[in-house]
């Protein structure tokens, strides 16, 4: 197998859509056991840690937004996605399509709970966790 250069993998790279490199991001950290979070989150992380277990669950800072379904209007649920993230027309659709996916993931509760409100406005199923 020969080995690529670092310039060959960031071409293959931009060739790849968000959504892509995401799913690449997730199973590298998944295969080699470590994490793209940024530093300041890796160091608040012991600190959680160190709290008792139920203290650490009733107080629940980051939310993950899951689309659960598009429901009926598709097309409304995608704008919503788009204006959410960072998407293109291609990518927030594919994730629509691809539901149940997380549109926003670690966010406040407040910014969570914005974001559920306006899917389901526009038709969609969402669960936070």
């Amino acid at each position: 197998m020969a080995k690529l250069t670092t310039d060959e993998l960031l071409d293959a790279f931009k060739e790849m859509t968000l959504i892509e490199l995401s799913e690449f991001v997730k199973q590298f950290e998944e295969t080699f056991g470590v994490t793209a979070a940024a530093p300041v989150a890796v160091a608040a992380a012991p600190a959680a840690g160190g709290a008792a277990g139920d203290d650490a669950a009733a107080v629940q800072d980051e939310f993950d937004v899951i689309l659960e379904s598009a429901g009926d209007k598709k097309i409304n649920v995608i704008k919503e996605v788009r204006a959410l993230t960072s998407l293109g027309l291609k990518e927030a659709k594919d994730l629509v399509e691809s539901a149940p996916k997380a549109i926003l993931e670690k966010v406040t509760k407040e910014a969570a709970d914005k974001a559920k409100e306006s899917l389901e406005g526009a038709g969609a199923t969402v669960t936070l966790k």
